[in-house]
Order: C-alpha cells, then sequence, then structure tokens
C-alpha cells in the first residue's frame, strides 16, 4: 500500500506561509525554506515588539510631560509626586496628551498641584 502524505494540508500550509512573505527582499518571497524561516523570525519580532511598543510609548509620554513641566518650573518627578499627593489620577498618556495638545489646560492641571 502506498504511503499517504497528505500533500493537501502540506501544500495550504505552504501557501499560506508564502502569501504571508509577499513582498519580502530576494528568496524570502519565493523560496519554501527561505520563506519559512522569514517568516517564523517575523513572527518572533511581533511577539518581541509587540511588548517593546509599550516601553516606547511610555519613554515618550514621560518625555513629553517632562517638557511640559519643565516649562512650569518643576522637574517630572516632582510633578509625579504632587499629582499622588493631591490625589489626580490621570494616566501618562493623558498628560502627555495635554500636555502637547492643550498647554492651557495642562498650566491649570499644573497649577491645581501646586
Amino acid at each position: 500500500m502506498p504511503r499517504s502524505v497528505n500533500a493537501v494540508a502540506s501544500r495550504a500550509r505552504r501557501k499560506k506561509v508564502l502569501k504571508a512573505t509577499k513582498g519580502y527582499f530576494g528568496r524570502g518571497k519565493n523560496v519554501w525554506t527561505v520563506a519559512k524561516n522569514k517568516y517564523e523570525k517575523g513572527l518572533q519580532y511581533a511577539y518581541r515588539d509587540r511588548k517593546a511598543k509599550k516601553r516606547e510609548f511610555r519613554a515618550l509620554w514621560i518625555q513629553r510631560i517632562n517638557a511640559g513641566a519643565r516649562q512650569h518650573g518643576i522637574s517630572y518627578s516632582q510633578f509625579m509626586g504632587m499629582l499622588k499627593k493631591g490625589e489626580i489620577e490621570l494616566n501618562r498618556k493623558v498628560l502627555a496628551d495635554l500636555a502637547m495638545n492643550h498647554p492651557e489646560a495642562f498650566k491649570a492641571v499644573v497649577e491645581k498641584v501646586k
């Protein structure tokens, strides 16, 4: 009896990976072994960078809040300490948006905590 290899599933799996690697450079888009490796590496990068994205945005928000706070004569750490003491619960994302796009509202928050 001949060996059964389920070519339908194998072809579907290869087709799925080759479709996902469309647009990759060189042999990464059409040679199965290279495309498979690039596809798997891309998934690893995507997983890693979903975590890194959160860190990068938090750092950006802190820089923006610090710049806004220093315009009013206090440092970031002093400002955040005063917010905690004053029991104002605005997160960094909102504070950064206020500092950048609504300076008068940010100024009001700074004056409230001083």
